[in-house]
């Protein structure tokens, strides 16, 4: 099994333009979950060269128990501090404001799964205060919160609806990717702010149990939020994830509820072989058949190209830039404390 990932191509001289001032926020990538290991965390620099702005990175996900993602919070703080020139840790709106001024990469954080919070409701305001921005209920297999996209088929529990009002209280953004559709389409009905599939693609285009059908897409555009688009080749259905195809599924999306309820989120992997391990070690989690032919990445320093090739199907400037970053702006304002 490898990781198929694509060399970068030239922007035209339009994409250049944009870039220089767009907000480019990616909302969601994957350091290793090692504690003690900061070795992968320089590797950030590839996000500023490619233009990202904000990028949050995961701190831990069903699999893993919860004191460990608390350690890769502590890890993954005291390493931004430390580096403190060239990155920003979020609290407010205003600190990507700073960032971008400061030409800095501001980092927020987030959680997979609804097992990190032990079933103690205040550890939603705990991960919140720690720079948490949003967490998804359930991650492929049902829980104690709700269903997962690869499981029997289950709803929203008692306690899940609690933690829905408690992330609205707190403001921490409601996350809908990797849970079952009967899960989304519950946390939709109940949510009074907008929430987000943080790294989620339309089934419209591939039929897979991670993507997201066209009922769900339409409710969260519904609730103010949106669906950031992910570059994994399963979910693609091309495992050469070009930038041609992860823009499709941006397309599919911003056809059926415009584009100011489209992102980016790469799910991008800096330890490929520590996804490998994962898919080979969990088939019940992922799937026997997930990752089977190798595992396609989409790359950070893909960001820039899908600008560029949305751009040159007659997107507008502004419909790119709500894509690339701006829609994700307005959800932190109408969700952050």
């Amino acid at each position: 099994m490898g990781i198929v990932t694509n060399s970068a191509i030239k922007l035209g001289k339009t994409g250049h333009s944009l870039f220089r001032d767009a907000l480019v926020w990616d909302s969601h990538q994957c350091m290793p979950l090692r504690p003690d290991d900061v070795s992968f965390l320089p590797e950030l620099t590839r996000c500023k060269a490619a233009g990202c702005d904000v990028v949050s990175l995961n701190i831990g996900f069903d699999l893993y128990p919860w004191e460990q993602g608390v350690k890769m919070l502590a890890t993954f703080r005291q390493w931004l501090k430390a580096n403190s020139a060239s990155y920003v840790l979020i609290d407010t709106i205003d600190d990507i404001d700073r960032a971008q001024r400061e030409n800095k990469l501001a980092v927020t954080f987030d959680i997979e799964g609804g097992l990190a919070l032990d079933e103690h409701l205040p550890m939603v305001e705990l991960y919140y205060d720690m720079g948490v921005r949003w967490m998804l209920f359930a991650y492929n297999k049902n829980n104690s919160l709700g269903g997962g996209c690869n499981d029997e088929p289950m709803g929203l529990s008692d306690f899940g609806r609690r933690v829905v009002r408690e992330m609205e209280r707190v403001g921490m953004v409601i996350c809908c990717s990797h849970v079952s559709h009967e899960t989304a389409m519950d946390i939709m009905e109940m949510a009074d702010r907008p929430l987000i599939f943080s790294h989620s693609n339309p089934a419209g285009v591939t039929s897979h149990y991670r993507n997201v059908k066209d009922e769900a897409i339409k409710a969260c555009a519904q609730t103010g939020g949106l669906i950031a688009v992910n570059g994994i080749g399963d979910f693609l259905g091309d495992q050469h994830s070009r930038t041609e195809t992860i823009v499709r599924h941006i397309d599919y999306c911003a056809q059926l509820v415009g584009d100011e309820h489209v992102a980016i989120g790469t799910d991008y992997c800096f330890d490929q072989q520590e996804l490998v391990d994962y898919l080979a070690q969990h088939p019940d989690v992922f799937d026997a058949n997930m990752g089977a032919n190798g595992v396609g990445l989409v790359t950070p320093e893909q960001i820039p190209e899908i600008a560029e090739h949305l751009l040159k199907m007659n997107y507008s400037e502004q419909a790119v830039r709500n894509i690339l970053g701006e829609n994700h702006r307005r959800v932190a304002r109408a969700v952050w404390r």
